[in-house]
């Protein structure tokens, strides 16, 4: 049966186009920064420095600023550092956020109220920058290792939070079932729990991986070697100690503050593309796992 088009009245049109040319004005201004970079990465530096006003196109193509950028052996060091760290710590935070939720999640685990009382308080109040160095670098001996990075944060309390009320929507007559044909916790939490929450999984992914991607502070707190950087320590060194004349090559005296605005623009598309391309594959999991590990079935 064929229903006619509810007729919109004069207000609600003009709302909605308002509505309409708000959302891509912030659009716009949301995305203009991020294509003034790009633009200026591939810019000629004499003429991206001269340039005044909005940057609309690219004043002179050119690679030589993402060249220099490459042949720069602390950038590509980085980014192993950065990817170990991702890879390594993001799968470090799911196994044993997964172990958290599913514990807590069970119905009848002794305690089980009061560590999650305990768990939420940490939200609230840690014990400082101070006892926190001290208990990585002098009680677990983790100083100047990458394991400092990835170790003391195993466990977010906000995604074992958003992942255990995923957790406690799997109804229990499944978990039984499990039981009954002889299936143990882990067998039930690695082949049933978490193939039904995927979406969700993804979402950690998505927030860890993230994290870890973009920290430096830690990094600058524990890392010694310039070897073990990650990624976005050096990009910090690069933006803010300006530290690129040794990255601007023949490049005449008078060329380097400009060679060099090249180089920052260039670095930071360099250690932004990478984790904006995970974006696409996550996000039609984001809001649908975000609402199942937010809301109780």
């Amino acid at each position: 049966m064929e229903t006619s088009a509810i007729r919109k009245s004069r207000g609600e049109q003009i709302f909605q186009v308002i509505l309409v040319l708000f959302m891509l004005f912030m659009i716009l201004i949301t995305l203009y920064p991020f294509v003034y970079v790009l633009l200026s990465s591939i810019s000629d530096s004499r003429k991206l420095i001269s340039h005044s006003g909005l940057l609309l196109t690219s004043q002179g193509l050119t690679f030589d600023a993402y060249t220099k950028v490459f042949q720069n052996p602390n950038i590509l060091g980085g980014y192993l550092n950065t990817i170990l760290i991702v890879f390594g710590g993001t799968l470090l935070n799911l196994f044993m956020t997964s172990l958290g939720a599913y514990v807590l999640s069970r119905k009848g685990v002794p305690w089980a109220r009061i560590v999650m009382l305990m768990i939420v308080f940490t939200m609230f109040f840690s014990g400082g920058l101070i006892p926190i160095y001290l208990l990585v670098n002098n009680w677990l001996h983790l100083g100047n290792s990458l394991l400092a990075l990835i170790i003391p944060g195993m466990i977010s309390t906000w995604n074992l939070i958003i992942l255990r009320t995923s957790f406690e929507s799997i109804p229990d007559s499944l978990i039984e079932s499990a039981r009954i044909d002889g299936a143990q916790d882990f067998t039930i939490l690695f082949r049933i729990v978490i193939p039904l929450s995927l979406p969700v999984m993804a979402v950690m992914i998505l927030f860890y991986g993230v994290n870890h991607w973009n920290s430096w502070f830690n990094a600058m707190l524990y890392l010694r070697d310039r070897e073990l950087f990650p990624l976005q320590l050096i990009l910090r060194e690069i933006l803010i100690q300006n530290s690129t004349a040794y990255m601007s090559g023949d490049a005449s005296a008078s060329d380097v503050e400009a060679v060099g605005e090249s180089i920052k623009y260039a670095t930071i598309i360099v250690a932004t593309l990478p984790i904006l391309a995970v974006y696409p594959f996550l996000q039609k999991y984001f809001v649908k796992g975000v609402m199942i590990g937010s809301i109780k079935g």
